[in-house]
């Protein structure tokens, strides 16, 4: 993020934006897009998040497309998110970080989303692949959908909220790291105020950026002093100006300046 500058560009192929990409929603389309983004912004944008469901929905060839995005974008020189929000226990959570945090596998990122509403204890086997194969996770913590608030607010039996206890664990994880630990939250920009410690010493996903309402100037007031640790991420507002590679840049290198004004020198 210093050399290329502070944006996550997501890689979110959904039908309706290949469509409107002159494009078809099939296999040969799901390739021609997810080329064009990889060759248009994996040389210069910091981190490029894939959102696995919409490459799954087309079975084995779609994971194909998957697989050679994620090792050609990080041949480029970018970092590579996989948005999978997997969460399970024992063996599964095994075979997820096997997945996705195995330098062995051809889904091999640089940090995966995970989902920890199994018990933060759940996502061990994820925590320690990471910290072996020198990557990371960003575990879900107060989201931006509205319908999450009815699990992420609630309260326990010590008065804090279920997001406030994740955030805590994640805070554990990362004691005594510099200059920060590898275990990330995801905290959406859209939510105005967090009403947590979001200072958990790890990386700040922040998707809702663009489409979803939320600006570059709404991330001081929402993350604070922990704004300097936000990864701000943008899909559908960069992607929209396909399938013109320039305009692609374009659209990122507007959002990363924009997101560079915003935070100043946090």
């Amino acid at each position: 993020m210093d050399t290329r500058g502070p944006l996550c560009v997501g890689i979110d192929p959904h039908g309706s934006l290949l469509t409107d990409w002159g494009l078809t929603d099939d296999i040969a389309g799901l390739e021609r897009f997810t080329r064009t983004v990889v060759e248009a912004l994996a040389d210069r944008v910091a981190v490029l998040k894939p959102q696995s469901a919409f490459f799954e929905r087309f079975g084995s060839r779609g994971t194909a497309v998957l697989e050679k995005a994620v090792a050609e974008a990080r041949s480029a020189g970018a970092l590579v998110l996989m948005d999978a929000k997997r969460g399970d226990i024992g063996s599964t959570m095994g075979a997820y970080a096997a997945t996705y945090l195995d330098p062995a596998s051809p889904l091999f990122s640089d940090a995966v989303t995970l989902s920890p509403y199994l018990g933060f204890g759940s996502l061990r086997p994820a925590l320690d692949a990471a910290r072996t194969a020198g990557c990371g996770v960003f575990v879900l913590a107060l989201t931006s959908n509205p319908e999450g608030a009815e699990v992420q607010r609630a309260t326990g039996a010590d008065g804090r909220s279920l997001a406030a206890v994740m955030l805590g664990h994640i805070a554990a994880e990362n004691a005594g790291a510099e200059p920060l630990g590898a275990v990330g939250a995801v905290v959406g920009a859209t939510l105005g105020d967090a009403g947590v410690d979001l200072a958990v010493n790890g990386p700040l996903l922040a998707p809702g950026i663009g489409a979803q309402g939320a600006t570059p100037a709404d991330l001081p007031g929402l993350f604070g002093a922990s704004v300097g640790n936000v990864v701000p991420s943008v899909s559908r507002g960069v992607l929209r100006h396909g399938p013109d590679a320039g305009a692609l840049r374009g659209a990122a290198e507007r959002f990363a300046d924009e997101v560079r004004a915003a935070v100043g020198g946090a």
